[in-house]
């Protein structure tokens, strides 16, 4: 469920309402009038909330639910079976559905522009020893602990919890997130934007609402022009004493640990998952889905593809990545093919 310092839920409503809104029938047996408080993850869904499920194959997510109700594809309904007290209604796509819904609870959703006051909003909770650059913006109920530095041209959005002994650097913005204690910001990074999700179909690419989180850790270094974007429901997690070079990308819902080093134009797609003391070199692309063991390290420029789990503890390079000295026996290899000679002499 989205987290209300940051979005406004226009619910309840009714499960023949969205059903209707969605184009999808309410099979016999199923109560129309059931009741629907909100939109969530399937791992923090309750009895009065609709869930999402992408795919047909059991999931852990799916088995251990307790949402009331689950959109799910055709194929799904027919080869799943849903835990005790939850519905399962089926749709076209489950993307397409979860953008109408969402937007149904929450339709300010892709309202980026705020907030609209200017200055230091008067709901807004500000510590001693805070100093304030010029032109500086902070929303309605935002709170910044004390002894913390915003540098000018900085936006702090609506909500946003910023803690104490900070460095926020001129020509940040803040959205949807929560900063630890002793966290720097370099000059503008952009902290909590949405997710980069579309569901994309015959008319276009339609919007995916993110109503997500970005949760900072305490001393965590963020560089200038970093991209941290928000979850589509869960958070994006950037772990404690976490350094991030300049010019890095983080996608929606990717879980980043403790004390990891991120290198200059590294891009990390959504939904990884990246353990403790990770070690990411200059330009490594991490693909979403990816996992990550603790520890291991990545050469610059190597790439983990879709879905792939790194071993914890080594060391890889290449695309996709491989443990280093499997990665430079195939270049060796691939050397000496192109050295050989050619039959006949050529």
């Amino acid at each position: 469920m989205a987290d209300p310092r940051f979005y406004d839920n226009r619910g309840p409503f009714l499960l023949g309402e969205v059903a209707a809104k969605i184009g999808a029938a309410v099979s016999d047996g199923l109560d129309a009038t059931l009741r629907l408080d909100d939109v969530a993850s399937l791992s923090g869904a309750i009895a009065s909330h609709l869930g999402f499920f992408i795919g047909d194959k059991l999931t852990p997510a799916f088995a251990q639910t307790t949402a009331g109700v689950i959109l799910v594809s055709p194929i799904a309904l027919t080869k799943l079976t849903p835990p005790a007290g939850t519905v399962l209604v089926a749709v076209s796509s489950v993307q397409h559905a979860f953008a109408v819904v969402a937007e149904m609870f929450y339709p300010d959703c892709h309202r980026i522009a705020g907030p609209f006051n200017r200055g230091v909003d008067k709901t807004a909770k500000i510590e001693e020893g805070v100093l304030l650059g010029a032109n500086v913006v902070v929303g309605p109920g935002a709170e910044i602990g004390a002894g913390t530095h915003i540098g000018p041209n900085v936006v702090v959005g609506r909500g946003v919890a910023i803690g104490r002994g900070c460095e926020i650097a001129g020509n940040s913005v803040i959205a949807c997130a929560y900063i630890g204690d002793g966290v720097t910001v370099l000059p503008g990074a952009q902290i909590g934007q949405p997710g980069f999700g579309f569901a994309t179909g015959p008319a276009g690419h339609t919007k995916i609402p993110q109503l997500g989180r970005v949760i900072v850790q305490d001393r965590v270094e963020i560089g200038a022009a970093v991209t941290i974007d928000r979850g589509a429901l869960g958070d994006t997690v950037i772990g404690e004493g976490t350094k991030i070079d300049n010019l890095v990308q983080i996608g929606h819902n990717t879980h980043l640990g403790r004390h990891c080093i991120v290198c200059g134009m590294a891009g990390i797609s959504g939904s990884c998952e990246i353990g403790d003391f990770v070690v990411l070199a200059g330009q490594v692309g991490v693909s979403d889905h990816a996992k990550i063991g603790s520890g291991a390290r990545l050469g610059g420029k190597s790439g983990v593809i879709m879905g792939q789990e790194v071993e914890p503890g080594r060391d890889y390079g290449g695309i996709p990545a491989k443990p280093v000295r499997e990665w430079l026996r195939e270049i060796a290899a691939v050397n000496a093919l192109a050295k050989k000679p050619k039959r006949g002499g050529e």
